[in-house]
This record gives C-alpha cells, sequence and structure tokens, in this order.
C-alpha cells in the first residue's frame, strides 16, 4: 500500500486516519516493486532512477541475496517537481538481506562482499544506477541489527533539510520486476 502524498508532498509519516498507535498504519510501508512503478516512475527522469534501480536489484538477486527486502526513500518518493522545482537525481535505498546460502559464516561472507564488491560501493552504484544504496547484514547480531534499523528510519523519516517528518516504503527484494520494468518502459514510450 502507498498513501498518497500528502499537503506537504511527501508521504505521510503515518495514516491520519489510522493513527500512530497501529503498526498497520505507519512507515515504513508495505508495497510492491510494480505499485512504486505506477505510482513515480511517471518522467523521463523517474523512470531512468527506477530503471536504474530495477537493474541494481537484479544484480542483488543474481548474486544470491533474496532473501530480505528494501526501504525505498528519499525524494524521489516526493513531489520534488513541485518541492524543489526538478526532478529527484536518485532513489535511496536501504538493503536488508540476510547472507546467501553457503556465506552465513563471517569468512564466506568476507569472501562473498569481496567477490560482489560492485554490489556494496555506494559512489558507484551511485553512477552507475542512480541509487544511494546501503546494506544492512540481517546475520549481524539483534542489538546491532535494531540500531542500523533505528539509524537508516530515522536518516530517511526525515527531510535533510526542513526536518519534515516523511514516510518511507518497503519492497521485497524478489518481486514482480519484470512487470515494473514494462511498465516503466511503457511510460518511457508515452511520454
Amino acid at each position: 500500500m502507498i498513501p498518497a502524498l500528502n499537503h506537504s508532498g511527501v508521504l505521510p509519516p503515518f495514516i491520519p486516519e489510522m493513527g500512530p498507535q497501529s503498526s498497520a498504519a505507519m512507515a515504513p510501508y508495505a508495497t510492491s516493486i510494480v505499485d512504486i512503478a505506477k505510482s513515480f516512475a511517471h518522467t523521463p527522469d523517474r523512470i531512468a532512477i527506477f530503471l536504474g534501480f530495477l537493474d541494481y536489484r537484479a544484480k542483488l538477486v543474481k548474486s544470491g541475496l533474496t532473501n530480505g527486502f528494501q526501504w525505498v526513500a528519499g525524494s524521489y518518493l516526493e513531489d520534488c517537481e513541485k518541492i524543489r522545482s526538478r526532478s529527484p537525481k536518485d532513489v535511496d535505498i536501504v538493503t536488508f538481506s540476510h547472507r546467501p546460502f553457503g556465506c552465513e559464516d563471517q569468512p564466506d561472507w568476507v569472501t562473498f562482499v569481496q567477490a560482489n564488491s560492485g554490489l556494496f560501493n555506494n559512489p558507484q552504484i551511485k553512477i552507475d544506477h542512480k541509487c544511494d544504496t546501503y546494506f544492512v547484514d540481517m546475520g549481524l547480531a539483534a542489538e546491532a541489527l535494531v540500531s542500523r534499523s533505528r539509524f537508516w528510519f530515522g536518516l530517511f523519516s526525515h527531510q535533510r533539510d526542513t526536518y519534515l517528518w516523511k514516510g518511507i516504503l518497503q519492497v521485497p527484494l524478489v518481486d514482480n520486476d519484470q512487470e515494473a520494468r514494462a511498465l516503466a518502459i511503457e511510460g518511457l514510450t508515452n511520454a
């Protein structure tokens, strides 16, 4: 579910009619990659960012990072064109994933990360895919996992300049990306 943008042009941090006491009515909002395409990939700039995001997701899945989800955030989820008089420049992504099969032990995980360094190189991913990416290993100890989650949620649930509280989305790592890609390409063709 993706709630409508509020009067400030951002996703609400919670659905006002349901109140902040209901966890089902609070960000991060669980949704699908297809719904993100339908809601946010509607201009050539946004479609380019979305297609880069899909390409990055495909690389994660191909590497074996399939058991997890992503938080989607940033100006991509805002009415950036109205608020800032420009298109968004990228999409902010926090990937939460369990380690791939066979990489559960620390030495195997280190080898995996080294062999797949392109998946963890934020500056290069931003150039190649227009994604500002961060990774949280769900194999961490509970305290570290809670701390990292708190940090990323705190960072992305507010606008950087205004500190306006806003919502973010959550999408599974494995979803209907092919349909989402087709919708985005169709939108590009019709734009």
